[in-house]
């Protein structure tokens, strides 16, 4: 029973009849307002103008609603049924808007490190002030070469670290450019510029190139980029800087 509305009625000197008429709706409906049932938002707010009240002096559970937050926004720019579909413009893009920090989080990222346009664009990247982070597989990590395994690769990841290693050399002349090694199992590679962030899902027992990449943008702490960027930093703070 909704003493507070019924009191309301009384004191306005509305009778159930009067207020469905007015309102639009079966009387039998206002008599189900004043057993307790919350009306819809369009009847609340018609009903509370009637009787001259805010609404929350008649519902007040709606004040706890009302301020309850708000969940962070999900801004999904683009989604790509596999990696190797991203166009390469894409990826060159991605890296060449950075201005603040660019982090590449991966086994290999031996298709960047292949590209030499690309190379030139992160080198250029750091050489403007950007910060660039590289955080690839330990060619020995234990983790590695589970990988390899469940992908049914072998020895070949850790090969493919290695090759992408020495195709980054020259990244390691340019300034504000860190490479660091980690051996950690890896749901997500994960390529940030700024606040746009590529994510290459993993699946079991398939290779990354064909597994999806999301294209999100981080716009407030708790979103969903901020999942994956955690995700970076964890890694990032416990792998090993390259001397």
């Amino acid at each position: 029973m909704n003493d507070l509305l019924r009191s309301a009625l009384a004191d306005a000197r509305l009778t159930h009849d009067q207020v469905a008429r007015r309102l639009g709706v079966d009387p039998k409906t206002v008599r189900r307002w004043i057993d307790g049932r919350v009306p819809y938002p369009r009847h609340r707010r018609n009903l509370a103008e009637l009787l001259n009240l805010d609404e929350v002096l008649i519902w007040p559970n709606l004040a706890v609603q009302h301020t309850a937050p708000e969940p962070p926004p999900v801004l999904i720019l683009g989604a790509y049924p596999h990696r190797w579909a991203v166009p390469r413009a894409v990826w060159l893009r991605h890296f060449e808007s950075a201005r603040r920090e660019i982090d590449i989080l991966a086994y290999a990222s031996l298709f960047l490190a292949e590209d030499s346009g690309i190379v030139r664009a992160l080198a250029e990247r750091a050489r403007a002030g950007v910060l660039v982070r590289l955080l690839l597989g330990n060619p020995d990590g234990s983790h590695i070469r589970e990988r390899g395994d469940d992908e049914r690769v072998g020895d070949s990841l850790s090969a493919k670290i290695r090759n992408a290693l020495v195709l980054y050399e020259p990244l390691r002349d340019a300034p504000n450019v860190e490479i660091r090694l980690h051996d950690t199992v890896l749901y997500n590679s994960i390529y940030r510029a700024d606040n746009d962030v590529l994510v290459n899902n993993h699946a079991y027992g398939v290779a990354a190139s064909d597994a999806p990449v999301l294209h999100v943008r981080h716009t407030t702490d708790g979103d969903l980029a901020s999942t994956y960027l955690a995700s970076l930093a964890h890694v990032w703070s416990n792998a090993t800087p390259i001397g």
